[in-house]
Parts: structure tokens; sequence; C-alpha cells
């Protein structure tokens, strides 16, 4: 039966936790000539443009021995009126599996419904799965665990916000998030967490208190594709939730500082906070990377 990875909550916490033991054996050069997925055709259909999810997919594919095909709309019916149902049925006839980047998470799972073959959700509006196996990969190198961990998450209640609840209380870490009103994370997602698990997942409005104390501090842009008409409302809006150096230093003295990029700098993140002695973005960036050659080797083999 075949498995998609779709939000966070779509993997236990056991498959998690080996998953992300794989990643670090990758990441270590262990089984660096291992080609488990010699043969196999993977498509990546993006709606939207990228850097890190379309160059960390197709290196990994390759260094596992697939090929990769990239897809854009243009470039396929589905860009001319095609239906979901009918390209998620014709491309499971030619591929083993699809990542997928879109806007709407709709039209992920309806993708998904359809389809015969392993879907990845590569980020949609609603989760960013992921990034989110990136960061708990980073957090462990670390902080050399997970259960426990305070984390802080500062600013927009987004994709990344959404996926970091869901795992935040699948494996046991304390997530506090300080997001503006009206800018909280989906409501679905907090709601579904907080009755099928022991979540210890605190939202405010005060960046400082969602910061004290913490183990790890995360924070994303305030614009997001697609949302550049709300460009100078957000900026206004958000402009107390910066990552700077006064905030930072509410968190625990060896604190790590978390991004999932692309920065906009001198916006929710200071070049001096990210490029300080405390950031591992840019190893969060790599993790991408290990984690998503140990999820399609673990949909795929």
């Amino acid at each position: 039966m075949k498995r998609d990875f779709l939000t966070v909550s779509d993997l236990a916490s056991d498959e998690i936790d080996r998953l992300l033991k794989r990643a670090i054996a990758f990441k270590s050069g262990k089984d660096a000539h291992a080609c488990p997925l010699i043969g196999k055709s993977i498509g990546l259909i993006f709606e939207k443009a990228s850097t890190r999810t379309r160059v960390s997919f197709e290196v990994g594919i390759y260094q596992l021995g697939a090929k990769s095909i990239y897809l854009t709309p243009k470039e396929i019916q589905i860009g001319r009126g095609e239906t979901v149902h009918d390209t998620a049925k014709v491309l499971s006839r030619y591929l083993d599996a699809i990542v997928m980047r879109t806007f709407s998470h709709d039209t992920v799972t309806e993708f998904a419904s359809h389809a015969s073959i392993p879907v990845i959700n590569g980020l949609s509006d609603l989760h960013h799965p992921c990034q989110a196996l990136g960061d708990l990969m980073t957090i462990i190198e670390q902080k050399g665990r997970l259960s426990g961990i305070r984390l802080a998450y500062v600013g927009d209640g987004n994709n990344v916000a959404n996926s970091l609840i869901e795992a935040a209380s699948i494996m046991g870490m304390k997530l506090s998030l300080a997001c503006p009103k009206g800018y909280e994370p989906q409501a679905g997602v907090i709601e579904r967490v907080r009755t099928s698990s022991q979540a210890d997942i605190t939202i405010g409005r005060d960046p400082k208190e969602a910061v004290s104390g913490a183990d790890a501090v995360y924070t994303d842009v305030w614009v997001s594709m697609g949302q550049e008409k709300e460009s100078s409302k957000r900026k206004q809006t958000f402009k107390k939730y910066q990552l700077n150096r006064k905030l930072l230093s509410y968190a625990h003295e060896r604190a790590i500082v978390l991004h999932c990029l692309p920065a906009h700098r001198g916006e929710e993140i200071t070049d001096e906070v990210i490029d300080g002695m405390q950031s591992v973005v840019f190893d969060q960036a790599e993790n991408r990377l290990h984690t998503q050659k140990a999820l399609l080797e673990f949909l795929l083999t």
C-alpha cells in the first residue's frame, strides 16, 4: 500500500525517529555509494519558484540512483485545463513518486487521492513538512535530543509554523509561538494536535515571552510568495516581531537560531543574528537534502 507525505502527522514518532537516524547516516557518508532507488523516476511538479526544495530534491534523487523530471504547470497539460484527477492517473503510470510544491494544499491532497504512487508535499500554503524534517534533524545535531526541547517561533503563523506544531507535538517538544492577532497558525491544525496528543503548544502575542528560556528560536519571512499585495501591511504588523540581538538575549544563552530561508535580512531577522555564532540556518538548509533522501528511501523501498 502506497504512503504519502502531505503533513508531518502522516508519520508516527518512531518513523520520524528512524528517518532522522537514516538522514544522519547519509550526512556522515555512510552508504554514500548506495543507490536504493536505481531505475526509478520521480516527478517534481512545482507551481512556485524554488531554490532549496528543488535543488535538494534533484540532488538527493540523483544520489539515490533515481531520475528526476522537473515539471511546471506551463509544461504539462494541467496548466491548460486538464484535471488534477486525470494528471494524477496518467503520471502514476509513468513515475514512481511525485513531489509537489503548490499554492493550495487542496491541490496536493486531491492529487494524492487519485495517484497510485507516493505523493510528497514539497510545500503548500498550509504545510511545509519536508522543512520540518530538516528542522528536527538540525535540532538533534545541535542539542542531542528532541523530547523536552523548548522551541520558540516568532512571526507569521504560516505553513512552516503549522508543520512545526505537528512536529513538536509528535516528538515531545515544547513549542511557544508569538504571532500578531489575525496571523495565528491554522486553527484546524492546532485543534487536531491538541485533541490527538499531549502537545505542549502555547500561542501568544509577546515575542519576549515566547523566546524566554528557549533552546531554539525560529522565524520566517513576513511576506511569502503570493502575499506581495499585502507587503506594506504585513511589514507594519510584524515590525515588533523581528529576531534581533535584543530578542535573542531572552533565550537560553546557548540557544540556536533557525530560519527556513530565504531570509529578508533587516526585516524578520537581522544580519548580526543570522550570521552570528548561534545561527545554524545553513546547516538547517543542508539537512533538507539528507532528510529528503531518507524520506524517499522510506516511501519507495
